[in-house]
């Protein structure tokens, strides 16, 4: 089990090698399911809709359910942050019904405009399930079931993921359900925002990425290297190439 390292390949693999009971919080932000329909906006609408379904090609058919046994599997406790579009949070609230749960949502200022018959797609939603014996660390801070901000143009433009989360939204979650060393899994890493927010938190990561491209930004990122082969702020100790 390889810790503080994005792994390049199929999670439903590498998971395999991780041993039973030994992840102490799963974050990850699932590939989302996203139906046809549901465009709205007429022909602007359908324009966005398009750029979209473009946009998000690679992340669009959602994931087999059959890998929540083996997050199951290598938790010591149910623990577990699950973003997710709202096609699939039925299925995902029904596999845990058997523990505590929160929806957790990201709302955004200024979400793209669809306006015809359809509500505004300002929200997104991450879903937190734990079982009993985990305790929450305290900070009002920390408790908010909702945080509010701009859509994260500037983190998509530097990491070029499309469902790139805000990293202090992740920073707050993973610090209010961790404590420092614990180890973290996100089977599916993309632009590698988690491992970023477990490096700042002093939290170990495990992060999985079958798409070459993401898996290289990832990297990159821990690095201090955007997407464009600028460098930030970030610094990294981690041996990742």
């Amino acid at each position: 089990m390889k810790i503080n390292e994005i792994q390049f390949g199929d999670a439903y693999e590498l998971i395999k090698n991780i041993p039973d009971k030994s992840i102490d919080c799963i974050y990850t932000d699932v590939p989302y399911l996203m139906q046809s329909g549901g465009k709205g906006g007429g022909a602007l609408g359908n324009r966005i809709h398009n750029l979209i379904r473009n946009d998000m090609k690679n992340i669009i058919e959602g994931f087999d359910y059959k890998l929540l046994d083996e997050l199951i599997r290598v938790m010591k406790k149910v623990n577990i942050f699950i973003w997710c579009n709202k096609q699939q949070i039925l299925d995902i609230a029904n596999y845990f019904k058997d523990y505590s749960m929160e929806i957790l949502v990201w709302a955004k200022d200024n979400p793209t405009p669809f306006t015809n018959n359809v509500w505004l797609s300002d929200l997104e939603y991450c879903l937190y399930f734990r079982g009993k014996g985990i305790k929450l660390n305290d900070g009002y801070e920390l408790k908010s079931k909702w945080f509010n901000s701009p859509i994260n143009k500037s983190d998509k433009d530097d990491y070029g993921h499309p469902t790139i989360k805000p990293i202090e939204l992740v920073k707050r979650h993973i610090a209010h359900a961790t404590n420092e060393n614990d180890i973290v899994l996100d089977p599916f890493m993309g632009s590698g925002t988690t491992a970023v927010a477990c490096k700042e938190l002093n939290r170990s990561f495990i992060g999985y990425e079958i798409n070459k491209e993401y898996y290289t930004i990832a990297v990159d990122r821990l690095n201090g290297i955007k997407k464009n082969g600028q460098t930030s702020l970030l610094d990294t100790d981690f041996d990742l190439l």
